[in-house]
């Protein structure tokens, strides 16, 4: 795994893939949430690589002073099931540790189980998102402390 940031395009690579997952999971296009999946400037992002070939990245933005974002998830379909998603989050955890954080957030679907699965066997449980009023419709929210 290294560290690196979103202007790799090793990442730019596997986040196109995983916009046209979601899109296929929500049947949604690419551009109802262009804005929000864009990621620029971020100098928090892990790639997996597997014999030199990208296999999966994760990164993290800040949420507030003591929190951090878990975003943009992924890992190319055959290579799922080997556990390196949860060392992926893992490691981001660490790095953000690191960097004076004591918390992290992430958003998730209910179109995607595994993922819940995973983010609730590593420690993260379902919170409501702050500020959000309105029904989530397939979003699910969750929390963790990390130290």
């Amino acid at each position: 795994m290294i560290r690196t940031n979103s202007e790799n395009p090793d990442f730019k690579k596997l986040t196109d893939q995983l916009d046209d997952e979601l899109c296929a999971i929500y049947n949604t296009n690419k551009a109802d949430y262009e804005d929000y999946n864009r990621i620029t400037n971020l100098p928090t992002v892990l790639l997996a690589y597997e014999n030199n070939t990208v296999v999966a990245c994760g990164c993290f933005k800040i949420y507030d002073e003591s929190t951090i974002e878990l975003k943009r998830m992924f890992v190319v379909p055959a290579f799922r099931g080997k556990g390196i998603a949860s060392t992926m989050v893992r490691e981001l955890e660490q790095w953000a540790i690191e960097l004076g954080y004591k918390n992290a957030v992430l958003e998730t679907g209910t179109g995607q189980p595994q993922a819940i699965a995973m983010y609730q066997k590593l420690g993260y449980t379902n919170a409501e998102k702050p500020g959000q009023n309105e029904e989530i419709g397939h979003s699910v929210f969750m929390v963790k402390r990390l130290v």
